[in-house]
């Protein structure tokens, strides 16, 4: 999966961008997808930050673990500089780590994205634990959602968030640590003139307001786009911007524990395959890079300043059709109406499996080393 990525943005030509890259949050998703465009297709040296495990006797390391370990195998094999360092990045041990990394061997970061999906953080200072919740704001939410795994469309209650579950997942999911991170970084003199500094978002549509935008994950949200702005004005002596990017709803681990989002998604891509516009994570960080970050002519900013890459999901065509068809929704339609079984089968990809062309019955060892691991 991780070589078709890399196949991808070759295909799409090279660009003029980031050259000393860290992302923070590397081994999945979005944080993996942008570390790859920056490899392969600007030739950028990269730092990945993670926290993922190794296989043991008993166990198969994660997902995270081995994608990893293709990347740098890739990278390796075109010269391309690729270390990474496997520990919490909400930490300040991990900081530090990572800054002696960057001075010895980039001495300084001209791109930085923070990429991280946790459940939880330990406060590097009082050593609180935060733990993040999915819930509405004020009031009970009632809707439609999915079970992708038995194709069951069903009803879902949620209770409204306390004041502390809002509280702690801001703590989690928010910007307090993203300027921890660049604050850290510029303290150690490590960030480079013009540097770019760039976090993940996502808005959707009015359907999953209540779950999403208006819920917890949502006050989340709202605060990384004010950390953005604190950190526009604290990087204009590197002449550097802060900037959050809208990206497009996909099947990550964060978005399959969503009430409501899988039914969402799988709808969405009913619609997107079937106009061609569907992209996954490797075509949104491409474009994101080549026709917003480091363009020419970059796209403009919406009115709060975020880059819009979600654009062709947003499309009122797109949106009007799931509205149509979410009030139609049953088991008994799912499969007419929605792409249950591509949702599945990203699902199942996040772990490697449902992979064309893999036989999974061969014998394997799951003892994969990632060479320059710290």
């Amino acid at each position: 999966m991780v070589e078709a990525q890399i196949n991808y943005v070759k295909t799409q030509g090279s660009f003029k961008g980031p050259k000393h890259v860290l992302v923070i949050g590397a081994s999945t998703g979005y944080g993996l997808a942008s570390r790859i465009v920056a490899t392969f297709g600007a030739g950028a040296k990269t730092i990945g930050v993670f926290f993922e495990k190794a296989a043991d006797e008993k166990r198969t390391a994660s997902a995270g673990w081995y994608n990893t370990a293709a990347f740098e195998y890739y990278s390796r094999k075109e010269n391309y500089f690729a270390k990474s360092i496997n520990g919490d990045a909400f930490s300040d041990a991990i900081k530090q780590q990572t800054a002696d990394l960057i001075r010895k061997e980039l001495g300084k970061v001209d791109l930085i994205v923070y990429s991280l999906a946790s459940p939880r953080r330990v406060h590097p200072e009082t050593e609180q634990i935060f733990s993040s919740t999915l819930k509405p704001i004020g009031r009970t939410f009632v809707g439609k959602t999915v079970d992708p795994m038995r194709g069951e469309v069903k009803e879902i209650t949620l209770e409204p968030a306390t004041p502390d579950e809002i509280a702690h997942t801001v703590a989690v999911m928010g910007g307090e640590d993203w300027e921890r991170w660049l604050d850290f970084l510029a303290q150690e003199e490590l960030l480079a003139d013009g540097v770019v500094t760039l976090a993940y978002d996502y808005v959707g549509p009015t359907l999953t307001y209540p779950i999403y935008k208006e819920g917890t994950i949502g006050k989340a949200k709202e605060h990384l786009l004010q950390t953005a702005h604190v950190l526009q004005t604290k990087l204009k002596k590197y002449h550097g911007r802060a900037l959050v990017s809208v990206n497009k709803a996909l099947v990550t681990q964060a978005s399959s524990a969503i009430p409501v989002v899988p039914l969402y998604i799988s709808l969405l891509y009913k619609i997107m395959k079937a106009k061609g516009t569907h992209e996954g994570c490797i075509e949104q960080m491409t474009r994101l890079f080549k026709e917003y970050l480091y363009a020419d002519r970059p796209t403009a900013c919406d009115e709060a300043g975020r880059i819009r890459i979600d654009d062709l999901e947003m499309q009122p065509e797109v949106q009007q059709q799931i509205a149509a068809w979410w009030s139609k929704v049953t088991t008994e339609n799912l499969n007419d109406l929605a792409d249950i079984e591509g949702y599945r089968d990203d699902f199942y990809r996040l772990f490697g499996f449902n992979v064309e062309g893999i036989d999974y019955a061969a014998e394997i060892n799951p003892q994969v080393m990632i060479e320059s691991i710290l």
